[in-house]
């Protein structure tokens, strides 16, 4: 379905500046942005994918991966086409490569007809339908996931202010290019920040997603939290080679400790080669093991290891006891030993307590 953009300045000559992203593409009429979601037809921006999705599951919150956040509950998960970053080595890159063409979708009309997808690979699904579908399947809330949320960043806010209205949650799996004044806009309806930091250079960000300057990633990252009080949780998906040196690793783990906090959930992820980079290997376990130490070297409590099934560091421990606290196994719980209700959370929740010692634990249930 098209809609028009809530975000964008309208300049000269017809031309307008997107104000979704930190690319702010500016668009002449008749063409597209970056993302090949946006077209300025005649001086007025239109998302072409509003409520247009590929990918829908319901889904553990470990999945995602957020380990702090209402643990072992269910959410209804979303996803839709293209991406502002379309990175090298992508896991989801046939939605998130995805290059809409111009005209794809007829010119907009009335919004009170019922719309029909015009994509082969996608669905309609109205917020009003994703919401009621969430609560029969009795879901935790909404999780914009699989691509980049910020690109459909319309329909994302429609479905989230809807999900709050009717007592439901919602969490963006993002890359952190929103812009400050679009994470200001949804900012009130989202409970949950889950950002990639994927390497902490502009080298490197420039190699993989021809992004010049990531620190407005970090900036946005530090809003979220502060401003709007989400829960935020850290992914760094290790690229040997590439991500993996120490003067990187060091950059993130510091930057989080300072910037969000002792108690803020970092994972190091081990990297599966995809599309243009599957010529790399998997990352080895030990480079993980390795990240894992600088995280807690520079004071984080809770660094986590992800993509590698059954090892001892996908686990919650005490950072008082050193008890085992939560057990997983890939994105199932096994065993808990977490009392509820110590005191309020920053994202409408209530943290919980070491069974054993009674330390304060910062998860959200």
């Amino acid at each position: 379905m098209i809609k028009e953009a809530l975000l964008y300045k309208k300049l000269k000559n017809k031309s307008v500046r997107c104000n979704i992203c930190q690319r702010r593409c500016i668009i002449s009429s008749g063409k597209m942005g970056y993302c090949f979601t946006r077209e300025n037809r005649n001086g007025r921006l239109y998302s072409l994918i509003y409520g247009e999705v590929s990918t829908s599951h319901i889904a553990p919150i470990e999945i995602k991966p957020l380990f702090h956040f209402y643990p072992g509950s269910k959410w209804l998960s979303l996803g839709t086409l293209g991406c502002n970053f379309r990175c090298l080595g992508c896991q989801n890159w046939e939605i998130a490569h995805y290059k809409l063409s111009l005209g794809d979708l007829e010119a907009p009309r009335d919004e009170r007809q019922t719309p029909n997808s015009k994509f082969k690979i996608t669905k309609y699904i109205s917020p009003e339908e994703a919401v009621k579908l969430a609560k029969e399947k009795r879901c935790k809330g909404l999780s914009f996931t699989y691509n980049e949320p910020t690109i459909w960043f319309e329909y994302t806010l429609d479905c989230t202010r809807l999900a709050k209205k009717e007592g439901l949650l919602s969490n963006y799996v993002t890359n952190g290019y929103i812009t400050p004044e679009a994470l200001d806009t949804i900012g009130p309806y989202l409970a949950a920040f889950r950002v990639d930091i994927k390497g902490f250079s502009n080298k490197f960000y420039k190699w993989l997603a021809k992004i010049d300057n990531f620190k407005g990633i970090l900036e946005v990252t530090k809003r979220a939290r502060d401003k709007w009080g989400m829960h935020v949780e850290i992914v760094t998906n290790i690229i040997s080679g590439y991500s993996d040196d120490e003067e990187q690793l060091k950059g993130i783990a510091n930057w989080i400790y300072r910037n969000l906090g002792e108690n803020t959930p970092w994972h190091v992820t081990k990297f599966i080669p995809y599309l243009e980079l599957s010529h790399l290997s998997p990352t080895p376990v030990d480079t993980l093991e390795k990240a894992q130490r600088i995280g807690k070297e520079a004071g984080l409590k809770f660094v986590y290891l992800g993509n590698v099934p059954g090892h001892e560091l996908e686990n919650t421990y005490c950072p008082k006891c050193d008890k085992l606290l939560i057990k997983r196994l890939n994105y199932s719980i096994l065993e808990y030993h977490i009392e509820k209700g110590l005191r309020p959370g920053r994202a409408s929740g209530l943290e919980g307590k070491c069974t054993y010692c009674q330390e304060p634990i910062p998860i959200l249930e």
